[in-house]
């Protein structure tokens, strides 16, 4: 619902009849379906990518498994933030018959992945473009301040310190509790999950996946640039700005980044000299065909789903 609301708040201080005409005659949506194609093929890395990481944990689920889990799991963050995570991997974890929490390891230590990615992206951004950073910033002085009090907070590393600490009790002090032994193996299973992206026999294949992943990522949003007269000849580097931006925006548990996504791309692409009703409109059609992509292919994949389990339970009924 905060992004609902930020994204009617931004919206209403703008001329929606200037944004519907440049909606209606001021866009190529050739390149705007072009940008779908990257979009697809992003998801297929990722699924392939994580294909590596299950095999560490003796789990070898099909392309059509990892690609629905993928798809579905985008699907399901649309309506509730982050939950798409869990079901992804509760989803895979039932195929295989493993164990869940290792299956949520693995994940883990896939996302921890790309925000290693976006950190170093953030860093290369930083010194390409330091005059638009601090210009962003001091457009943004709330943006700033949430970061430095983010980063200073000693809250931050109270909670560090006392997870490290409840975790090293936790595992050198013995004990007959049932429960408390259950918290150690999942815990265990956990950090085996988490561990499995340093046990890749295929580490070479893993970082490709995660490099060609991440520029389908760029230009599913940097084609539709040319989709906008007032975008067409910014150039790579202010597209990689609004990329990198966009990128660290869908961070937030909102629905698809909906709002602070918009609110960063106008941002910045205002300070690139684009009129604010241009940005907008850009905003809503880039974010459009993301969210567009997500839903086709989460629908396809609950589909595939339904006709797998369908097709298995009367393979089931045949052999009885």
């Amino acid at each position: 619902m905060c992004g609902v609301g930020l994204l009617w708040y931004m919206y209403s201080k703008m001329d929606l009849h200037e944004i519907g005409k440049i909606l209606q005659s001021d866009i190529d949506y050739r390149w705007i379906l072009f940008s779908a194609v990257f979009g697809v093929l992003s998801h297929i890395v990722r699924a392939a990518r994580w294909k590596i990481q299950l095999q560490v944990l003796d789990m070898r689920p099909s392309m059509r498994v990892l690609a629905n889990a993928i798809f579905g799991m985008y699907a399901v963050n649309l309506l509730l933030p982050r939950v798409g995570e869990v079901w992804r991997c509760g989803y895979v974890a039932h195929d295989q018959k493993g164990s869940f929490v290792k299956v949520v390891g693995s994940m883990i230590s896939e996302r921890l992945t790309d925000t290693i990615t976006v950190a170093l992206l953030t860093v290369a951004l930083f010194f390409m473009q330091m005059g638009f950073i601090k210009e962003f910033l001091a457009k943004y002085p709330a943006l700033k301040e949430s970061m430095v009090s983010t980063v200073t907070s000693p809250w931050l590393y109270i909670v560090i310190v006392a997870a490290a600490g409840l975790l090293f009790l936790l595992f050198h002090k013995k004990s007959d509790n049932t429960y408390i032994n259950k918290i150690k193996l999942a815990v265990r299973n956990l950090w085996h999950g988490i561990k499995s992206i340093f046990k890749m026999r295929n580490t070479s294949l893993f970082l490709f996946y995660t490099v060609l992943m991440w520029l389908l990522y760029f230009f599913e949003l940097y084609v539709c640039f040319f989709a906008f007269p007032q975008t067409a000849s910014l150039g790579v580097v202010c597209a990689f700005t609004c990329f990198l931006l966009g990128s660290i925006s869908m961070g937030l548990p909102v629905q698809g980044g909906l709002g602070p996504w918009h609110w960063t791309i106008i941002g910045a692409l205002s300070l690139y000299g684009v009129e604010a009703n241009a940005a907008g409109a850009f905003a809503l059609v880039a974010h459009g065909i993301q969210m567009g992509v997500m839903i086709v292919l989460g629908i396809y994949a609950f589909f595939s789903i339904s006709f797998a389990k369908r097709k298995e339970s009367s393979a089931v009924k045949q052999s009885q």
